[in-house]
């Protein structure tokens, strides 16, 4: 079959027609054959029996007589036969009597007569008959004929066989040219046109249909597949024009919201910041100069002003930074973990708590990202384990790493308050908080920023808590 994977149409299509009139034509060459050795052999040996009947009824007189010179002569008229090549009469005691030969030697006669009958031996035919007169055996005949008559009808159907395999190759070829203008031809047109609108894209190109035969509905059947690819193509590149346009759009959109943005952040960060200044200004001028005037009560309460307003001007400098996330540069650099994280701990030193944290930090793998979101990733998990953690007597801190799904996890684990885990969506959104702030102290926007952060790095950020035993907080970056 190899033969044929890779060829042209048009001389698969010989080749079969070939190969299938070659196997057809030898069967019956080779069956003839036969049946024509068998009826020759069969006729040949018919015709041999009655010659040597004919020869042996004529030669009673002779030998009853023995007269030498009529059996001679009764022998001599196998002339007429040329194939026969030996004969021979053996007396009634089995000695030769008379004998007839063409070329033969004297070693083709039997020394005495056989068995009656004709065989075939070494290319040759050849047997005995008897020589009865009134039931009474006179003697034997023998008779030697060759094969010459068969060969010579052999190499006659040998050159009929040539002359019928020649002539019906040749009109095997012209039937396959008849065909291919009615079977290759069509698909010959369909591939000619696939590999046009295949090279070139164009999609308008069609095949001509040559028949209402299956290649006709083919042809039609692929020529309704490129009405539809055209049709597709038409809107698919209308649909690209409408996008670009959106595009474009969306664009401008975006640049105009970006600067409302940018106008924003400039008002929040200096407009809002001017009123939070004067009044812990204020507040601290009256604390100065009022201090003899203003009893406990009040002064707890210019307190919590100052308090409230530091934490006001806490949260409004975490929102800037959310806001700000979106605009910041994604440049990404191989980054010494390690050695950032020893970085952050040293900065975050507890002021507060029961007893000194316990840090357990195994060595983390460099990995790729941008070196400042990453360095805020950590400032706030690490700040998060030592103030959930602050309260216990041993507080205990673990921070490590491992590799899943071709992404470097880093973990950062407390022994702190914890959490129900069937509140953990709310972690990572803005102003969501899980404890009160008069229990622990932020914002409700760090663990919005880190996923934030984490999400813009192609990684992923997740948590895992049991309330009263600590919490593990995830984040993972691409490998």
């Amino acid at each position: 079959m190899m033969l044929y994977k890779n060829i042209p149409i048009r001389k698969k299509l010989l080749r079969i027609v070939f190969l299938i009139n070659g196997i057809v034509l030898f069967v019956t060459c080779v069956t003839f054959f036969i049946y024509e050795f068998y009826i020759f052999r069969k006729t040949t040996s018919e015709k041999l029996s009655t010659i040597g009947k004919i020869i042996a009824a004529n030669s009673t007189a002779a030998l009853a007589f023995q007269n030498a010179d009529d059996a001679k002569e009764i022998l001599a008229a196998l002339k007429a036969e040329p194939h026969i090549v030996a004969a021979s009469l053996y007396d009634k005691d089995g000695k030769i009597f008379s004998k007839y030969a063409t070329t033969a030697r004297e070693s083709v006669f039997p020394v005495s007569p056989g068995v009656a009958g004709f065989s075939f031996t070494n290319s040759y035919l050849d047997g005995f008959t008897p020589v009865t007169q009134d039931n009474r055996q006179l003697g034997t005949l023998y008779l030697k004929s060759d094969m010459g008559d068969m060969y010579e009808r052999l190499r006659l159907y040998g050159t009929i066989v040539v002359l019928v395999l020649v002539i019906s190759f040749f009109l095997a070829y012209v039937l396959v040219r008849f065909l291919q203008k009615s079977i290759s031809t069509p698909i010959l047109a369909l591939a000619q046109t696939a590999k046009v609108i295949s090279d070139q894209k164009v999609y308008s190109v069609r095949a001509v249909k040559m028949g209402n035969d299956e290649l006709g509905t083919l042809t039609e059947a692929f020529n309704h597949m490129l009405d539809q690819i055209e049709e597709q193509n038409r809107n698919l590149v209308e649909f690209n024009q409408n996008l670009e346009q959106k595009v474009m759009e969306r664009t401008e959109q975006l640049e105009s919201v970006n600067k409302e943005l940018e106008g924003f952040s400039y008002s929040v960060s200096h407009d809002l910041r001017a009123p939070l200044r004067a009044v812990i200004g204020f507040t601290s001028m009256l604390e100065e100069d009022y201090t003899s005037k203003l009893d406990d009560e009040a002064m707890r309460i210019t307190s919590v002003i100052k308090k409230n307003t530091i934490k006001m001007g806490h949260l409004i400098d975490d929102l800037l930074a959310f806001s700000r996330m979106g605009r910041q540069d994604g440049t990404k650099t191989a980054i010494d973990m390690t050695e950032m994280l020893n970085e952050v701990i040293t900065s975050l030193s507890p002021v507060e708590g029961n007893g000194a944290i316990s840090w357990d930090i195994q060595p983390l793998p460099r990995a790729n990202g941008n070196a400042n979101m990453i360095r805020q990733v950590w400032v706030n998990l690490v700040s998060n384990a030592i103030k959930y953690s602050r309260k216990r007597k041993a507080p205990h801190i673990e921070i490590g790493s491992f590799d899943k799904d071709n992404k470097h996890v880093f973990f950062v684990r407390d022994n702190g308050v914890g959490f129900d885990q069937l509140y953990q969506d709310k972690l990572f959104k803005v102003f969501q908080r899980l404890h009160s702030a008069e229990e622990f102290e932020g914002t409700g926007v760090g663990l919005a920023l880190v996923e934030k952060i984490i999400s813009k790095q192609g990684g992923d950020v997740w948590a895992e808590a049991e309330k009263d035993k600590g919490a593990c907080f995830y984040f993972s970056l691409p490998i």
